[in-house]
């Protein structure tokens, strides 16, 4: 089993609190894991051998939901670490076998790259980007007396804003932290994508030759496209993990003859 994941924080202590819950989330997870598995045997209408995927997806599913809030709740009786007005997004992802579980806290984007009929790369989107803008998050946001509206200088950029202040301006509908705006809808329920469209990130990694530098080099072409596209906006974090979960051939300068 495998577990890697992607914490974008945000705000003065979003280092701080991303780093927290890096540290915090997967054994929270694993111990919910064996928890809900438990439970799930003890389950007289539980049936493993009915469907497999389903059950494993449920059962992930509710450790997911179980650990996200008590990762969320740790952070807001953590001492040292100011979460008011700081947060981070988590996009995880856990790998059982050849089953792959996603949980997205956030705005972050996992994108899987497959093999079509004519050899091609084709780029398959798994997770939503939670934005205020997507129609679900608004509501939710509105219904808790929260606000959702551009600034004059970001038209078309969604933001979340407290009832009668024009703060903090979070860019997207979910996160850990911001504890500030959490009465105002924001919840904790489980930026290369503002730039890159996902053909281009699977186009960039393809070709890079070097695996272990295929993030590095996303990451790299994503800044030059912000600055090219967006001058004068101040350039968001940007970070990215690239998985590669078949080998790839080796080629004929690879190859080795005894």
């Amino acid at each position: 089993m495998m577990f890697c994941g992607i914490f974008d924080g945000h705000g003065p202590w979003g280092h701080y609190v991303a780093k927290r819950v890096r540290k915090t989330m997967p054994s929270s997870l694993l111990s919910n894991w064996q928890e809900t598995l438990a439970e799930a045997s003890l389950d007289l209408d539980f049936d493993l051998e009915t469907d497999k995927k389903l059950h494993k997806f449920n059962i992930w599913k509710r450790s997911y939901i179980r650990t996200c809030a008590a990762v969320d709740h740790d952070l807001g009786r953590h001492r040292k670490i100011d979460s008011f007005c700081s947060g981070t997004t988590a996009l995880t992802i856990v790998r059982q076998g050849e089953l792959i579980f996603i949980a997205n806290v956030g705005d972050s984007r996992a994108v899987l790259a497959t093999t079509s009929d004519d050899g091609s790369l084709v780029p398959i989107q798994l997770t939503i980007d939670f934005k205020p803008n997507l129609p679900q998050e608004a509501e939710r946001i509105n219904q808790c007396n929260g606000r959702v509206f551009c600034l004059p200088d970001e038209p078309g950029v969604q933001r979340v804003w407290r009832p009668e202040e024009e703060s903090p301006g979070l860019a997207m509908s979910r996160a850990f932290g911001d504890y500030c705006i959490k009465d105002f809808g924001l919840i904790s329920v489980p930026e290369v994508w503002d730039v890159i469209s996902n053909e281009e990130a699977v186009e960039i990694v393809s070709s890079t030759p070097d695996r272990g530098k295929a993030a590095k080099r996303l990451v790299e072409n994503a800044a030059c496209a912000w600055r090219r596209k967006r001058p004068g906006i101040a350039m968001d974090d940007i970070s990215a993990i690239c998985l590669f979960f078949h080998t790839s051939p080796l080629s004929p300068q690879q190859n080795f003859t005894p």
